[in-house]
């Protein structure tokens, strides 16, 4: 049975010291890029057109922040829709980018998959959350074919799948993390290691950048962007981790490591991923939702390889929410 603190438990919001640490910390280097962008704007050293984007962007970081925070520190059902909102944005943002929105009954399927999942992850029922993404995909294959129009069939097929994939099975992952009793430490440890990953990559790329790592799919990325993220960031996360699974089996360095290459790596290739389907579709961004980011699925395109990569090696290694009641909704349905 659902309870209220389901939703909302703001009392327990910072029982983890991590989550107070990262939520100050993070509050700390937002203010301090405020100060330096307009601090270099008043010694002139920017550009009206650079001095309006940076100040654009770390408006917007500061309001996502706020708006993620308060989701997040709510409690594991606010958390969770979150993770629903996310994925049904970034998944309306890649329907308009390929057209895909066209076919509806192949959409209404991928949404209805996504809305499933989700419950799935309220009810904390892991084996309805995992057969959810064979039957959605089975639906989508079968929902094709009642049009009778073989042409294009592939196609359209391939772009409902791919979507549900995306954001139903991989960014879905996110919402069944948050059944965790150290849900909100986890979370946001993971968002700060994925952004704080895209920073070090472009900041290495341009202080040391020569070689380019995929100049046909993303020309600003370099080789050294790419190996200065892993050894920058692999660090960072595993440090940062030993606070958040404090005493618990991850608490280990070979399982921290493992952590922190487990967000450098795929953050990268999910960001070349999309850079890819951008290419291929001849656009620049996938919306203009953020002002100064483009879309929400530009801004969190790498979180969609490593939620469902971080969230099976915790699982592995101590299990997702272990001891939590499960089928919360499904109850004497389920059969955990």
């Amino acid at each position: 049975m659902i309870s209220a603190e389901r939703f909302l438990d703001p009392a327990r919001a910072f029982d983890n010291p991590a989550t107070t640490g990262m939520v100050a910390g993070v509050a700390v280097l937002l203010v301090l890029a405020a100060v330096i962008i307009n601090g270099l704007q008043f010694a002139g050293r920017l550009s009206p057109e650079l001095y309006r984007e940076l100040r654009q962007r770390c408006l917007t970081w500061m309001v996502l922040f706020a708006v993620f925070l308060v989701f997040i520190l709510s409690g594991p059902g606010m958390a969770m829709l979150l993770g629903l909102a996310l994925c049904l944005l970034c998944y309306r943002e890649y329907a308009r980018a390929t057209g895909i929105f066209r076919e509806r009954s192949l959409s209404v399927v991928v949404i209805v998959g996504i809305l499933f999942v989700h419950f799935a992850a309220l009810d904390n029922y892991y084996r309805l959350f995992v057969a959810t993404w064979p039957l959605t995909t089975s639906i989508i294959v079968a929902a094709a074919l009642i049009r009778d129009r073989p042409r294009g069939y592939i196609q359209r097929v391939a772009l409902a799948i791919l979507g549900f994939i995306m954001f139903g099975i991989w960014l879905g992952h996110f919402a069944f993390l948050a059944n965790d009793t150290n849900y909100r430490a986890i979370l946001l440890w993971l968002l700060i290691g994925v952004e704080f990953n895209d920073v070090a990559a472009y900041f290495c790329g341009r202080l040391f950048g020569r070689r380019k790592l995929c100049p046909n799919t993303s020309p600003n990325k370099t080789i050294a962007g790419a190996v200065g993220a892993v050894v920058i960031t692999t660090p960072l996360v595993a440090v940062i981790g030993h606070f958040v699974f404090l005493g618990q089996p991850l608490d280990t360095p070979g399982s921290l490591a493992a952590l922190g290459l487990a967000v450098s790596i795929p953050g990268q290739y999910g960001d070349l991923m999309l850079s890819s389907i951008k290419r291929d579709l001849g656009i620049k961004d996938m919306a203009a939702t953020l002002p100064g980011h483009g879309g929400l699925l530009d801004r969190f395109d790498s979180l969609l390889l490593v939620v469902p990569v971080v969230f099976h090696f915790i699982n592995y290694v101590q299990g997702i929410a272990p001891g939590m009641p499960v089928n919360l909704i499904s109850g004497p349905f389920g059969n955990p």
